[in-house]
């Protein structure tokens, strides 16, 4: 049954690795029929959250820049795979702001139920992801319908436009869009 899949790219550099995997998933999502929308972060303007929590009675956010035309679309989506550099250990901080900025969210009535993170590193330890991971299940665990799904690791990923020589990542990044 095909599903409403949104991928949501949260490196802002060139030839993003991360990115590269993203695009990788969005074509196993689209051959396996789902319904797929790729965003970007690279060239979206997307204030900081100033916790004036207005959005939970409001029903919006009172700064205006392009999450609210982000925040529809993963809205009406089922499922939603965020791909992020790691930094630091952590997810990129465009991903975390994003994040934030979701906050409106919480008292609808949203859509999305499967949650996924495709996620590159220079360093290639299992132990690398585990922050980013554990970060954007504290962003789940606010929405009691949705589920953090799992995870596609690019560990040992450096250099700019070097994710496509990585056959086996490539191959799951792949198969995680087949398989949503």
């Amino acid at each position: 049954m095909a599903k409403k899949v949104i991928i949501i790219s949260t490196s802002l550099r060139g030839g993003s690795n991360s990115d590269i995997l993203a695009h990788e998933c969005e074509k196993g999502a689209i051959e396996a029929g789902h319904d797929v929308e790729y965003i970007s972060l690279k060239g979206k303007e997307i204030k900081y959250c100033i916790g004036c929590l207005a959005c939970q009675s409001k029903g919006s956010c009172v700064l205006t820049d392009d999450v609210a035309e982000i925040m529809d679309k993963v809205k009406n989506a089922e499922v939603i795979v965020y791909a992020t550099p790691i930094y630091y250990y952590e997810m990129s901080g465009q991903m975390k702001t994003l994040l934030d900025r979701l906050n409106p969210l919480y008292p609808m009535d949203y859509k999305f139920r499967e949650i996924y993170m495709i996620a590159t590193a220079a360093e290639a330890e299992k132990s690398t992801f585990e922050k980013a991971y554990n970060g954007l299940q504290g962003w789940v665990d606010c929405f009691e319908k949705a589920e953090l799904k799992g995870i596609v690791t690019g560990g040992g990923i450096n250099d700019a436009n070097s994710a496509s020589e990585y056959e086996e990542i490539m191959r799951k990044a792949y198969n995680l869009g087949k398989a949503v």
